[in-house]
């Protein structure tokens, strides 16, 4: 071989060598994995918490959005006036956004989607969100001009939540498997049972995203969700089902562990109207039996943060009310006694699939048998769960961690699936939605708190953890969970 041929072949080489590790410094897909597989793809009409992990911000878009922080920011609107009296929002839309069948989005499809979120045959899990909104009238194709029955201090907010994305009045028919908005990403395949996975969106009106494909692959069991982190086969965990494995993960240099907070509080739900459910005093029992630290060190080993009422603990507005509750078996059988109920009683304990409600199932189950109460564990799939517990009001005792956020407004909801209806609770929150002042909001939320705690509507748990195991070369993933969501616009690859 000459020297020039050897000179060309070195050439080669470093031209090989160098296009092959730019190619690994410029990565574009990830796989992300998840427990739960979505039921459909609509945020806008189911409570799935699956739904909005795979589609918030990526594929839909609202007229505000939430941030890894927790921040309301402009969405879909770049800009709002409020009128004085706080019931007129007019929003100044963005100019050149298109959905992603082509058509341009404009002040005729919020339109519909809000008329459609707020209409009487509405299937929206979160309708209330809505029901303040009297009219909405298109200004022109870029404004958009919302009036309120009433001033609402948190409109902004709700706006920014999954149940109030803005779709395309074309897709409707299809939306639950071919989901059209106008996020990042384009939808790509949907393999039931497996995965699902999106594009990059070429014509996206903002900055594009570093990923240019992201696949999100379901992983119930927790044995297997372990393997196949170990195994690579995925990059990312979101919300990591077997905490107990933590340890090795962060003792692992392949891998980084976030741990961070959730909106998700995780309640044993109870049907209000049921008997024997409907006596306070039977409500009171329930909440005595449970031994919320067994349940945290049992089923998240030791992850999670008790709470005594439906409220974040990391919310300003936070109040501790777990004293109300203390474990106490003895208080709890005499409880039960003052009701009729000495000899016990049985019920049923449905169990969605997620490992918090399976693993601290089991837990509560015992606790409950020791002041006289039977629990048969009923396990049920996700679009069981929804179908009969959410939607049927078919149960006696249920386990689910609720992760929308700042959701406490559901308690003034009778026709909500724990079926509580207080006028106290309805009247406070007409109060709070009217209140704009941060202090006084403050207050009464802190009143709400103290009600639903008092009334023991629910045997409140803990907070759920958000738990997440990543590559270490994956940057840009939320510790938090202000939302249900996996902001892929947001994710890369570092160098």
């Amino acid at each position: 071989m000459t020297n020039q041929m050897l000179k060309s072949f070195a050439s080669a080489l470093v031209l090989g060598a160098s296009v092959f590790a730019t190619g690994a410094l410029a990565k574009s897909d990830i796989t992300i994995a998840m427990q739960l597989e979505p039921p459909h793809l609509d945020p806008t009409s189911a409570a799935a918490q699956a739904i909005d992990s795979v589609v918030y911000t990526n594929i839909f878009e609202g007229l505000t959005r939430f941030m890894g922080d927790g921040s309301v920011v402009p969405g879909l609107a770049e800009s709002w006036e409020i009128s004085e009296d706080g019931t007129v929002y007019t929003f100044k839309l963005r100019d050149g956004v298109t959905f992603h069948d082509g058509t341009v989005m404009d002040a005729e499809d919020v339109k519909f989607s809000l008329d459609r979120a707020s209409a009487d045959d509405s299937a929206n899990a979160q309708k209330a969100l809505f029901a303040g909104i009297e009219s909405v009238e298109v200004v022109d194709p870029l404004t958009v001009k919302v009036t309120l029955s009433e001033p609402n201090g948190n409109f902004l907010f709700n706006m920014a939540w999954g149940d109030a994305v803005i779709v395309s009045p074309d897709s409707i028919e299809n939306i639950t498997t071919n989901p059209v908005g106008t996020g990042a990403f384009t939808f790509g395949n949907w393999v039931q049972g497996d995965s699902i996975t999106l594009n990059q969106n070429p014509d996206y009106w903002g900055d594009q995203p570093a990923l240019e494909t992201a696949t999100f692959k379901f992983i119930s069991d927790p044995t297997a969700a372990f393997a196949a982190m170990m195994a690579e086969d995925i990059d990312v965990f979101d919300n990591f089902p077997a905490p107990e494995n933590l340890p090795q993960f962060e003792a692992d240099p392949r891998f980084q562990v976030l741990v961070g907070s959730t909106e998700g509080e995780t309640i044993l739900s109870t049907n209000n109207k049921k008997p024997p459910f409907d006596d306070i005093r039977v409500r009171q029992a329930l909440a005595h039996a449970i031994d919320r630290q067994a349940i945290i060190d049992g089923a998240m080993f030791g992850y999670g943060t008790p709470i005594g009422t439906h409220f974040a603990p990391h919310n300003p507005a936070y109040v501790d009310l777990t004293r109300l509750s203390a474990h106490d078996p003895e208080k709890a059988a005499k409880l039960l006694a003052d009701a009729g109920y000495e000899e016990g009683f049985e019920t049923t304990l449905h169990l969605p699939p997620p490992s918090y409600a399976r693993r601290g199932g089991e837990i509560i189950a015992a606790q409950l048998a020791e002041v006289g109460i039977t629990a048969e564990i009923i396990n049920v799939e996700w679009a069981q769960w929804l179908e009969s517990v959410f939607k049927g009001k078919d149960y006696g005792l249920t386990i689910i961690s609720h992760t929308e956020p700042m959701d406490i407004g559901i308690y003034a909801r009778p026709d909500y699936y724990f079926q509580y209806d207080s006028l106290d609770a309805q009247t406070l929150m007409e109060t709070l939605n009217a209140t704009t002042d941060p202090e006084e909001r403050k207050k009464l939320l802190g009143e709400m708190q103290r009600l639903i705690a008092n009334d023991f509507v629910n045997g409140y748990l803990f907070q759920l953890p958000k738990l997440v195991i990543a590559k270490a070369g994956v940057q840009g993933l939320w510790k938090n969970a202000p939302t249900a969501a996996i902001d892929l616009t947001q994710i890369s690859w570092s160098e």
